[in-house]
């Protein structure tokens, strides 16, 4: 059974619960990590010298970390195609679209607006940087909107990896207080993932929980 240490609030470890369940395999989650503590103990350390979450045991192999390493894993040892295809040429779109995520939506996000939004108090946000965030994620969620144009999920026609890899920020991104540009199908794609149970329970986690208040 799947063993994953990470608390359900880090959007990390909802991309590797997001996948679990999609996959429908067994596993036991632990509340690490922010509120919860546990990720600067000896024992933890010792899977993960970073002391960050997810951390994921597949029975006695080692323990992996970093997220997108721990999709891939899973995709390799779970999946198969269209989900993650065995073939490399087949393979190769797939995972250039969840590196792009990773590379570009995710990082663009995170820090730059979502911390400065939602775990920045009010009387401490910085208007202005929090709109050029907000410019600077425009053309990226451009680029997506356009794929959307074209195929019914990020790289392709079927739901894949790359869906987990990008979709898994969201939920955060349609439910923060920020203005947003209009992109339609972008907003329709994400209203598909809303339909996906995994999604539902893994991904549509409450935030408030990381808010800080005046």
């Amino acid at each position: 059974m799947l063993k994953v240490w990470g608390r359900k609030t880090s959007s990390n470890v909802q991309a590797v619960m997001w996948c679990i369940g999609e996959l429908n395999l067994e596993y036991q989650r632990f509340d690490i990590g922010g509120k919860y503590g546990g990720n600067d103990t000896p024992e933890f350390l010792s899977m993960n010298p970073n002391g960050t979450v997810p951390v994921l045991k597949d029975d006695e192999q080692a323990p992996l970390w970093e997220s997108a390493a721990i999709l891939r894993y899973l995709a390799s040892a779970y999946a198969s195609a269209p989900f993650w295809p065995q073939n490399p040429a087949t393979r190769a779109p797939v995972d250039m679209w969840a590196e792009w995520s990773k590379l570009n939506f995710a990082q663009n996000f995170g820090v730059p607006l979502f911390w400065r939004v939602v775990r920045t108090a009010p009387s401490q946000r910085d208007p202005k940087a929090i709109a050029d965030a907000i410019q600077k994620l425009i053309p990226i969620l451009k680029i997506a909107e356009y794929q959307f144009s074209r195929h019914e999920y990020l790289a392709g026609e079927h739901f894949s990896l790359a869906d987990i890899q990008f979709g898994h920020i969201l939920y955060r991104y349609f439910t923060m207080e920020i203005e947003r540009p209009d992109l339609p199908r972008l907003a329709a794609y994400y209203q598909r993932l809303t339909q996906r149970p995994a999604y539902q329970e893994h991904v549509m986690v409450s935030y408030d929980d990381l808010r800080v208040l005046d």
